[in-house]
């Protein structure tokens, strides 16, 4: 029982950064934009997160820095591609290099330093249920906001006219525009709304998951979060399962090792991208019975003058 509990509880803790970051990704692709640089904003959200923190002593401040952090990065995105109309996937990689760098600028004197991580619940009673209690009573404030920010999206995109129009811009740019919709307006708060959620998503690592900042801590984390947007067919509810999923995988690597098992670990790292390969197969043979991937999804909208 206590080793299914550590477990459990490690795939918890390896999939909430993925369910983040891949939530606010999802917005801004439902919106009909393609931000690659989810990786540049995690490990910008972390390495201001961590600085927050540590200056602060406060890991919500240190949260809400990397809130800020990575909304920032999306702006630039936003101008980029948004206001000036330039490539989105080009922009999306120079935004991932970019924030490699500035992150190696900003953690450089935070480098060996430490801090008291995020404080998991208590409850006397439930937290001490074996197996249930820790995991549903015990994990930090991230686990269960990532999954009450699921269950938000969810309820925008599919119960609310806002996420209606959302959605529209996403599908046809051109008919939303007819209408009278502020397309870009729309898709910068998406690709803002993104921005933020990289950047808790990255600012959770060096705040709960290891108390402590190096460079490149995301570790390709970014990669796979929009993966599992492209795993998950743009759908919240499978967004959960996914992310689960991945962090399962990323666990029983490590397990596999100590268990001595003659699977090499570079092939359980490939095996979350080998199933995104094998979706996105599926997906594009199914396109004309009905895709739910924004039809417009990764083109530039310029509104007539």
């Amino acid at each position: 029982m206590e080793l299914i509990e550590a477990i459990v509880l490690a795939v918890l803790a390896a999939s909430t950064p993925l369910l983040i970051a891949a939530t606010g990704e999802l917005v801004t692709e439902r919106s009909g934009v393609l931000n690659l640089g989810v990786e540049g904003m995690m490990i910008v959200g972390a390495a201001c997160g961590f600085a927050g923190a540590w200056l602060t002593g406060s890991v919500f401040v240190g949260a809400l820095f990397g809130i800020v952090a990575g909304t920032m990065m999306s702006l630039i995105f936003a101008l980029m591609t948004l206001g000036l109309a330039v490539n989105q996937v080009a922009t999306g990689l120079a935004l991932t290099i970019l924030g490699v760098g500035l992150s190696g600028l900003i953690g450089a004197g935070f480098v060996g330093e430490r801090i008291a991580p995020a404080v998991h619940l208590a409850i006397p009673g439930l937290t001490d249920i074996p197996l249930a209690g820790r995991v549903l009573f015990g994990e930090d404030g991230f686990v269960y906001f990532s999954i009450a920010l699921v269950i938000g999206v969810w309820w925008f995109l599919y119960r609310t006219r806002a996420g209606l129009i959302l959605r529209a811009c996403g599908d046809n740019h051109v008919s939303a525009h007819a209408l009278g919709y502020p397309v870009l307006r729309i898709r910068t708060f998406a690709v803002m709304f993104g921005g933020a959620c990289a950047g808790l998503a990255g600012a959770y690592l060096p705040l709960a998951y290891t108390p402590f900042f190096i460079p490149g801590m995301t570790a390709g984390r970014g990669w796979i979060a929009l993966a599992l947007v492209v795993f998950s067919s743009w759908r919240p509810g499978r967004l959960v399962i996914g992310a689960y999923l991945f962090g399962a995988v990323t666990i029983l690597q490590l397990h596999a090792q100590g268990w001595g098992i003659g699977i090499p670990s570079q092939f359980m790292s490939a095996l979350p991208y080998l199933a995104t390969v094998i979706v996105l197969v599926l997906l594009s043979r199914a396109r004309t019975g009905g895709s739910t991937a924004p039809a417009a999804l990764g083109t530039v909208f310029v509104p007539d003058r």
